[in-house]
């Protein structure tokens, strides 16, 4: 429990950012209690934050300075954006064709940081064209070494085309 000596007692709010602030500098607090009222006892050294007669936050106090942060590192986690890879991704491309297989280990070297979205990519279009023209254009582009995605897409239309949509040779649409 809290010495009953303290210097100063004061209610405050604590912000969105989960700081309470106290002559002009702010010291953290849990984020579970933003927006709630805590009890902030201004000791000669330290200060002390307490909610419902439980202190949550004990910081050195900030003497002889103005609009300094004073942050425990248990207080505010930085979140840290996790790279899971493109696990995922080559598992629904593997299997299905050789061609496929190779397309893809080597879509994801080039991929320079991009390998993912290229995967994600490949996916869509595995998802949305017919498999022989898909394999048909997979084969062509490793023949000839090619990684853009724009241009696989249009030799996979070319490869569809002939079987979705009567073109006629002979007829220019003169009727």
């Amino acid at each position: 429990m809290l010495c009953r000596q303290f210097y100063e007692l004061l209610e405050r709010v604590v912000d969105l950012h989960g700081y309470v602030s106290v002559d002009t500098n702010r010291y953290s607090v849990p984020e579970r209690f933003v927006g709630q009222s805590v009890a902030v006892y201004k000791l000669p050294a330290e200060i002390h934050v307490c909610r419902k007669d439980t202190t949550i936050a004990v910081h050195p106090r900030l003497i002889g300075q103005r609009d300094a942060r004073n942050t425990l590192p248990d207080h505010h986690a930085i979140p840290v954006r996790q790279n899971r890879g493109t696990a995922l991704e080559e598992t629904l491309l593997r299997g299905h064709h050789p061609s496929l297989d190779r397309y893809a280990a080597a879509l994801k070297q080039r991929g320079n940081g991009w390998g993912r979205r290229a995967l994600r990519r490949l996916i869509g279009m595995k998802r949305t064209y017919p498999s022989g023209p898909f394999i048909a254009a997979i084969e062509q582009a490793l023949r000839y070494g090619l990684f853009d995605l724009g241009r696989l897409e249009a030799l996979i239309l070319k490869q569809v085309a002939g079987d979705f949509f009567a073109l006629d040779a002979g007829d220019d649409g003169d009727a």
